[in-house]
């Protein structure tokens, strides 16, 4: 039987693979070389979850268990590899950044209940695992962050975040309430790319 530590791993190390991924196909569109693009894809791959181990006071995963560091490696390269190959579109970063950011919403925020956070401190570190790679990768890339520019980004990890927390709490099994999480997430972004929602904003006046 698939056990919640074993979806959790499997999840994270998916996780890796496609937010490195998304780092070389962004760092492709400032023609990157092959270290470069390498650096990004680590960045995107484990800062979030580097930065919620700091916070919780745990050994940073990718420390611990040099697995995905290494998937993160694989997938960068392998990416770097086919873009040389194949003529990909320049957007196609965003499909890869939407699954990592629902993978890894759901492995931060289990993270965080595991380590006994409580539940708003759990919701937050889910969001901040699966933003902040993100965030790293863009600044290196010389690019306002998504999360802080694009359609609804880190709200839709925080919905996820909070629906794995309270489903639990009805009756739902963890494993279920992980994968329904993980697809909220996802969900929420892909409709709110290709319906153009965005938070509330304004520009200051002079």
């Amino acid at each position: 039987m698939l056990t919640m530590d074993t979806l959790i791993y499997g999840l994270a190390l998916v996780g890796a693979m496609v937010n490195a991924a998304s780092g070389v196909l962004e760092a492709g569109r400032k023609r990157f070389d092959l270290f470069g693009m390498v650096v990004v894809a680590l960045a995107a791959a484990l800062g979030g979850g580097t930065l919620r181990d700091i916070l919780l006071d745990r050994t940073v995963f990718w420390i611990a268990e040099q697995s995905y560091l290494i998937a993160a490696l694989v997938a960068g390269v392998g990416t770097f590899i086919l873009a040389r190959l194949v003529r990909l579109p320049a957007r196609l970063f965003l499909l890869p950044d939407a699954l990592g950011l629902a993978l890894f919403t759901v492995v931060g925020t289990q993270a965080a209940i595991a380590h006994g956070a409580p539940w708003l401190v759990a919701s937050l570190m889910g969001v901040i695992t699966g933003v902040f790679g993100g965030i790293v990768r863009d600044v290196l890339c010389n690019e306002l962050p998504l999360v802080f520019r694009g359609e609804l980004y880190a709200t839709a990890a925080w919905l996820g975040a909070l629906t794995l927390i309270v489903l639990p709490q009805l009756g739902v099994s963890p494993r279920l309430a992980a994968l329904f999480a993980g697809a909220t997430v996802l969900a929420l972004r892909l409709l709110a790319m290709r319906y153009r929602w965005h938070l509330p904003s304004f520009s200051a006046r002079r």
